[in-house]
C-alpha cells in the first residue's frame, strides 16, 4: 500500500483547506517545489498534486507551478483539479514524470469523456470520487449531487480507469481519522483499485485499513502539522 503525500496548490502556494472550503485555507509553504523535494527525500514513491483554483474554476490555473514541481523530482506524480477535457489531459500526460491525471467532476457530468480518455491513455486516467454523506460532490466540492458515490464507482467498471481516489469531504483537513467504513464499502463494491483520502490524523489510521486491498492512502494536512511522520507511515504501510 502506497503512502501518497499531497500538495494542494492555490495561487502558486502549498495550502491545506478545511473540508474543501476555499475560504478556510492554511498556507504551509510559499514554495511547493521544496515541499515536493522534502516528501521525495522522505521516501515517497508517488506525489498527489491538486490545482485547487483549477478545481473551482473548471480549468487549470497553476500549470507553471505544477511543471516546476514535476521537473524538480524523480518520483512520478498524479495531477487533479480542473481536468475536464481531452486537451488538458493530453497536456498533462505529455509532461515527463506525470503518471496519471485525476478526473473528478467530468466523471459524473460527462461519462463519455472518461471512456474516451481511458481508450486514448491506458493506465493514465484516475477518477476522483468525492462524497458528502455518501453522495457525489463536484465542481471543487461546491455542488452535491443526488448520485451515490458507490453507484458512480460501479459505473466505471470496465472502462479502463487506473484507480479511484475516494475522498470523504467531511473528514478532509479535519484530522479526525478517515471514514474507514465508507472506504471499505467502496473497495468492496468495485474491482478497480481504490486510494483512500481524507481525514488521516495518525499512523494508527493506516492500521485501520489493514486487510483491505487499497492501492494507497493520501495524506495531506497531518504531514504538515507533524501529526504523521512520512517515513514512519511508509514503513508501517510496507508491513501491512
Amino acid at each position: 500500500m502506497l503512502i501518497i503525500p499531497a500538495i494542494d496548490i492555490k495561487n502558486g502556494k502549498c495550502v491545506r483547506l478545511t473540508q474543501g472550503r476555499m475560504d478556510a485555507e492554511t498556507v504551509y509553504s510559499e514554495n511547493p517545489v521544496e515541499i515536493a523535494k522534502k516528501w521525495e527525500e522522505a521516501g515517497a514513491k508517488l506525489l498527489h498534486l491538486v490545482d485547487l483554483d483549477g478545481a473551482v474554476e473548471g480549468t487549470p490555473k497553476n500549470q507553471d507551478t505544477i511543471k516546476k514541481i514535476v521537473a524538480s523530482i524523480r518520483m512520478p506524480v498524479e495531477i487533479g483539479g480542473g481536468v475536464r477535457d481531452m486537451g488538458i489531459i493530453k497536456d498533462y500526460l505529455g509532461i515527463k514524470g506525470v503518471k496519471r491525471v485525476i478526473i473528478g467532476t467530468v466523471a459524473q457530468e460527462d461519462p463519455a469523456l472518461i471512456e474516451k480518455a481511458c481508450r486514448t491513455f491506458p493506465e493514465g486516467i484516475a477518477v476522483g470520487i468525492d462524497a458528502v454523506d455518501g453522495m457525489v460532490a463536484t465542481r471543487g466540492w461546491v455542488k452535491v449531487t443526488k448520485e451515490k458515490a458507490v453507484d458512480l464507482a460501479k459505473s466505471l467498471e470496465g472502462l479502463g480507469v487506473s484507480c479511484i481516489i475516494y475522498t470523504d469531504i467531511a473528514r478532509d483537513g479535519m484530522l479526525t481519522g478517515p471514514n474507514v467504513k465508507a472506504t471499505k464499502e467502496m473497495a468492496h463494491a468495485v474491482s478497480i483499485p481504490v486510494v483512500a483520502s481524507g481525514g488521516m490524523s495518525s499512523v494508527k489510521d493506516i492500521e485501520g485499513f489493514k486487510g483491505l486491498k487499497l492501492e494507497g492512502v493520501i495524506i495531506g494536512k497531518a504531514l504538515y502539522t507533524g501529526d504523521i511522520d512520512l517515513r514512519e507511515a511508509i514503513e508501517l504501510a510496507e508491513k501491512l
